[in-house]
């Protein structure tokens, strides 16, 4: 378990909740005609996924775009071409950086900050998998051992599924220290 835990690299981040007022220098009437909550989501996904698609286009990269909306984000998942694993890069950094720039291009064209979640090739979904299984697994070793455990530094959407996951074992928490990029999470028994 050491080494899942010292190997524990960056993926994801949460941002702060999205404005719904409209951008600076956008039409007077944009306010008005702005959809809200699924509905723009749902405009979200639609911006998202036209700008993936001729992303993939220039890149002659095939791939499925699939478009949802769930707790409160819009998701896009791209999965299918071959060379799709060139997109998501090393531990997810390149992953990371189409991320932000799908949010920047919708955020261009709805006035509002997204909150989008990309994934690509299944990625996130089995990182998520295997940070739920980090998480449950050293909360029961502290819980038995008595001793705290300091992860390695994880983004904010790491260490949110870590934080969930060992609030499913009883008599454990955890808590995140440091600074971002450095930010890492604690468990510690309860008491």
């Amino acid at each position: 378990m050491s080494e899942t835990v010292d190997t524990i690299d960056a993926d994801q981040d949460e941002e702060t909740t999205a404005s719904a007022a409209p951008a600076a220098g956008a039409p007077a009437d944009a306010a008005e005609e702005k959809p809200g909550g699924d509905d723009l989501l749902v405009q979200e996904g639609d911006i998202a996924g036209d700008y993936l698609e001729r992303l993939l286009d220039l890149l002659d990269y095939d791939g499925d775009i699939d478009l949802d909306v769930e707790a409160g984000r819009a998701i896009i998942s791209i999965d299918g071409g071959e060379d799709l694993e060139k997109l998501v890069g090393p531990r997810g950094t390149v992953l990371e950086a189409l991320q932000e720039l799908t949010r920047l291009a919708v955020q261009q064209e709805t006035g509002s900050r997204s909150r989008l979640m990309l994934d690509i090739a299944g990625w996130r979904a089995d990182r998520r998998e295997e940070l739920r299984e980090l998480g449950r697994s050293t909360a029961e070793s502290v819980l038995q051992s008595g001793e705290r455990v300091r992860l390695q530094p994880m983004s904010p959407f790491e260490r949110k599924v870590v934080h969930d996951a060992v609030a499913t074992v009883d008599g454990v928490t955890s808590e995140s220290e440091g600074e971002d990029p450095k930010r890492r999470v604690v468990i510690f028994p309860e008491g």
